[in-house]
């Protein structure tokens, strides 16, 4: 009874690892350019036995191959699809994926343009193959299913990469972007008026609506610092712009800008809060 339960268990182990990756309902079409639908080659592709005849490509044909990927005889996705096309002289191979959907169903196109061109140069049928694998016990597959022959226009000649060779390279002679000019002298004369024009207007409209300069005195009495150092950061800022205009780069500005803002963030906080006392005392 013992030995019934062990060749039973041992025919089940057989059974689970002889599971392998596999495909059904592969077809194979050939279809020309113009020729329809129809109209081209479609052969049916065996996974235990290569087609009899080579399968001939010309430059203008689309080689497609629709087929569905078996788990053992689930239909499922593997992680790794692969058409290679290969030369048994040279020992080239290319790889082309398939786009395989989650049920299985998958395809792949192929063209002349898609084959390297030292594939292409071979006058020999080229071995087509399938790969399917995966994670798991399943035994991945790699099985010849036709032989590709290219078709090649003798009289276009094929476009072979420059090999790369190594040695003395030409001199490299760097252009530089030409150094930023300032504007025309006239045109930042004209704007520098139109600017200073509005100071008269800006005083102006300061006396009518009430400026009174008589706090002037009592201001820089009772703050004399704040009011005075505020003042004088507002000059130096507008003198980093000038140099900045004219001689600084962005990077000598920045830090300029950054002291002098902070020193008038600090003084000017001063110089309201001594406003600020005047105001609530009820002087305008």
């Amino acid at each position: 009874m013992r030995v019934l339960y062990g060749a039973a268990a041992f025919l089940g182990a057989s059974l689970v690892s002889a599971a392998s990756w596999g495909f059904d309902d592969a077809t194979l079409t050939v279809q020309s350019k113009g020729a329809g639908v129809g109209g081209g080659l479609k052969e049916k592709l065996n996974l235990k036995s290569p087609l009899a005849k080579p399968v001939a490509l010309e430059g203008s044909d689309t080689l497609k191959i629709v087929l569905t990927t078996l788990d053992g005889k689930k239909a499922s996705r593997p992680h790794q699809a692969f058409l290679t096309i290969a030369d048994a002289t040279s020992g080239l191979e290319e790889a082309f994926a398939f786009d395989i959907k989650e049920n299985g169903k998958g395809k792949v196109e192929l063209t002349h343009k898609d084959i390297p061109v030292q594939l292409l140069a071979s006058t020999a049928p080229l071995k087509a193959s399938i790969i399917l694998g995966s994670f798991g016990s399943s035994t991945p597959i790699n099985t010849e299913v036709f032989q590709l022959d290219l078709k090649r226009d003798p009289s276009a000649p094929l476009d072979l990469p420059k090999a790369v060779r190594y040695g003395k390279m030409p001199e490299i002679h760097h252009i530089f972007k030409a150094d930023p000019k300032s504007p025309n002298v006239l045109i930042t004369i004209v704007f520098s008026l139109a600017i200073f024009a509005t100071l008269p207007v800006l005083l102006g409209t300061w006396l009518t609506v009430g400026a009174n300069m008589r706090h002037l005195g009592k201001a820089l009495g009772t703050a004399p610092v704040a009011h005075g150092v505020f003042f004088g950061s507002i000059l130096a800022m507008e003198i980093i712009f000038v140099l900045y205009y004219t001689v600084w780069n962005l990077f000598q500005t920045l830090p300029a800008v950054a002291a002098v803002g902070f020193v008038a963030f600090l003084s000017g906080t001063r110089a309201l809060t001594e406003v600020q006392s005047r105001r609530l005392a009820g002087e305008r």
